[in-house]
């Protein structure tokens, strides 16, 4: 018994021994990043695994490099939605790729890895069209690296992609060749870790559809390979067992040795099983919670709707009324307004997923008539600056006009005699622009950027105006599959920025 005892004694010092030279080989930097990670420290973080990026990329440890540098380039955008600096930073990191001296496939596989975190920041921008460009580039890299993992994760990433715009069905086909491949391969954790992946992603993401498509797929899977799993796992300590029983036979030399062979044997079974009962327990306590919190979305979301439809609904009984007094009077004028502004950002939440029309408008032109709108309202001295060059551009123009024109109301109501207001057209990709809206008032403070464009969050006198204008413009711009903000870099005022995709 003492020298069993000793064997497991030195089997665990081996294990831990094997830990701390895995941690010991990440460098201090990237170390250091991860603490500051941990404990929310997210610019300190992202400074110190850029700082990695480069020192890995020195030494020529080029994938240490890329996932420092890639998790950096996603602390940029994860809360601060700072995007040109993480593109930029990726942009870097895929020419220390090119520059280095890795052969083909172990590029592709890096650039693999850029070109998903490009994919991931287009998903939370919820631009669908580029997200597919970047999937298309990932197949592209997969092939060329001939990793079986790096194909593993394109189909995840796939299906990712499949189900939060709502690809219901090719969502499933491509999970079904993931889960099939692996299983062929006897990878069972690993279809487990995915299908679980998934159904965690669908639930911080609030999507019902996603966690219910996710979950039928994995309950299906696990019933077609129970038997299979089992077998194998029979099969496998069948082995290992048969595997001590020949070398008992050939080594054990007396019966004492032979005894405490069968003890351990003994142990070994007792742990197993115990392992496979809080496997169980777990697994089991993960299917109810998952359950519990499907229903909570979906009465969520059933709630959501109803609150929408009733508003809208008060909205559209009292217009008649409101329509028959006299809109002179301020505070009628107000509730007519408001009235109308309901009904509206209703319209917009309820017709969210449609799709709408978009035309070839000249940029230049277009610029200019909607700064020639507010030059009666501006202060004195106020200067009205218009950056748009002679070119044409994609995009609908009922939304994209009234989004500018109530942003551009807004600079010249809050700009001081003397100040500026300026109106600027950036093109950013192929396919994505920008409209930048930019006064020199005293500008929104930080704590309340991304409060402007929620709606009801005060009480307001309505005479003053309803607080819906910006809510109403977040929705449109949603509706076109952009989005609109608060520049956080901008100081000297407020710049916000309309992003676009043709």
């Amino acid at each position: 018994m003492k020298r069993v005892f000793l064997v497991i004694v030195l089997n665990l010092l081996f294990c831990c021994a094997t830990v701390i030279a895995q941690e010991n080989q990440k460098s201090e930097l990237e170390q250091r990043a991860e603490d500051d990670s941990k404990n929310g420290k997210m610019v300190s973080a992202r400074s110190n695994y850029i700082r990695a990026f480069g020192d890995y990329a020195n030494k020529g440890m080029m994938k240490q490099a890329v996932e420092c540098g890639t998790k950096g380039a996603s602390l940029y955008y994860q809360k601060e939605k700072l995007y040109m600096e993480a593109f930029e930073l990726l942009r870097s990191i895929d020419q220390t790729i090119s520059a280095s001296s890795l052969n083909a496939a172990e590029k592709a596989a890096l650039h693999y890895l850029t070109s998903k975190e490009r994919m991931q920041m287009y998903m939370k921008m919820r631009r669908g069209e580029s997200v597919k460009d970047h999937l298309n580039n990932m197949e592209k890299y997969a092939n060329a690296s001939n990793d079986e993992n790096v194909v593993s994760d394109l189909l995840y990433n796939k299906a990712i992609y499949y189900y939060t715009f709502g690809q219901t069905d090719k969502g499933n086909a491509v999970f079904r060749e993931m889960a099939g491949r692996l299983t062929s391969q006897k990878e069972y954790d690993k279809v487990d870790e995915v299908y679980k992946t998934l159904i965690a992603a669908g639930l911080r993401s609030g999507s019902a559809n996603m966690v219910a498509q996710s979950y039928n797929n994995y309950m299906a899977w696990k019933d077609s390979v129970a038997e299979v799993r089992r077998t194998d796992e029979t099969g496998a300590l069948k082995q290992q067992i048969a595997g001590h029983e020949a070398t008992i036979a050939d080594q054990a030399s007396t019966l004492s040795t032979r005894w405490m062979t069968i003890v351990g044997l003994g142990v070994l079974a007792l742990v197993l099983a115990v392992v496979l009962v809080i496997g169980g327990i777990v697994l089991l306590r993960y299917i109810i919670l998952s359950r519990k919190q499907k229903k909570a979305i979906r009465m969520a979301n059933e709630s959501n709707a109803l609150k929408a439809k009733f508003i809208s609904n008060i909205s559209a009984q009292l217009e008649p009324t409101l329509s028959k007094l006299d809109g002179r009077i301020p505070e009628v004028k107000a509730l007519q307004d408001f009235s109308s502004h309901i009904q509206t950002l209703s319209e917009l939440e309820e017709t969210s997923s449609d799709d709408i029309a978009a035309e070839e408008v000249q940029v230049a032109p277009f610029c200019e008539g909607l700064m020639d709108e507010i030059r009666g309202k501006v202060k004195g001295n106020v200067t009205l600056n218009v950056k748009a060059p002679k070119m044409t551009a994609t995009f609908n123009k009922e939304y994209t006009s009234h989004i500018l024109r109530h942003l551009l109301g807004n600079a010249a109501k809050y700009t001081p005699e003397g100040g500026s207001v300026t109106l600027e057209f950036k093109k950013r990709g192929p396919h994505t622009f920008q409209f930048l809206v930019t006064d020199t008032g005293e500008g929104i403070p930080a704590e309340k950027r991304e409060d402007v464009f929620k709606p009801f969050l005060e009480i307001k006198d309505l005479t003053n105006g309803d607080g819906l204008g910006l809510p109403i413009c977040k929705q449109m711009a949603m509706k076109m599959k952009g989005d609109i903000i608060v520049d956080p870099e901008f100081t000297k005022g407020t710049r916000f920025v309309l992003d676009l995709v043709s």
